[in-house]
């Protein structure tokens, strides 16, 4: 399964959640696929989707909280993922896009080809899903959205060809738009 495949899945099933993507390739297919005010897209700040999509839960309890993160994003933040098992949000869903490179600055290898995320999450207290299908992916998430967290969802995903158009929206009206919609 290729990136965009899984965040067009898990996009059919958060239309209505608040969405923090990670900068890069994944921000840019969200953007494409279900773009909305209530979608937060980091651009330039690599690493702090998870410290984002933390504060975002931790005020707004009663709204389902949706980090979408890369393998990339995540081991330059690796501390978020034990302050979020800490805190526990009960209204956060992390998911993270693992294809093992930094895809979006050239391919560049990551730590995952060793050291396992889904593990560190694990001794974080988070509950934690890997997924290798998409099939898969449907069937776990349908659940895990019913379920309270915090979830960590990592989907194992291949190096994917296709780059999606940038996003078009200037970083303050992100910011503006994103603060008046929560």
């Amino acid at each position: 399964m290729i990136r965009k495949d899984a965040v067009e899945i898990v996009c059919n099933y958060v239309k209505d959640d608040v969405i923090v993507s990670a900068n890069g390739f994944i921000s840019r297919d969200v953007y494409s696929i279900l773009e909305k005010n209530t979608n937060f897209y980091m651009i330039g700040s690599m690493g702090l989707a998870s410290s984002i999509g933390l504060g975002i839960a931790l005020k707004n309890p009663k709204k389902k909280i949706i980090v979408f993160d890369g393998d990339g994003n995540i081991l330059m933040n690796l501390g978020s993922l034990v302050t979020i098992g800490y805190l526990q949000p009960k209204n956060l869903i992390h998911i993270i896009f693992d294809n093992q490179i930094h895809e979006s600055t050239g391919s560049q290898p990551t730590a995952t080809r060793k050291i396992k995320i889904e593990n560190i999450a694990k001794e974080s207290n988070y509950k934690v899903y890997t997924i290798n299908s998409k099939k898969e992916l449907e069937n776990k998430f349908t659940k895990c959205k019913k379920s309270k967290g915090p979830i960590l969802i990592l989907i194992k995903i291949k190096k994917d060809y296709t780059i999606t158009n940038r996003i078009t929206l200037k970083p303050t009206k992100i910011k503006t738009r994103f603060t008046d919609s929560i």
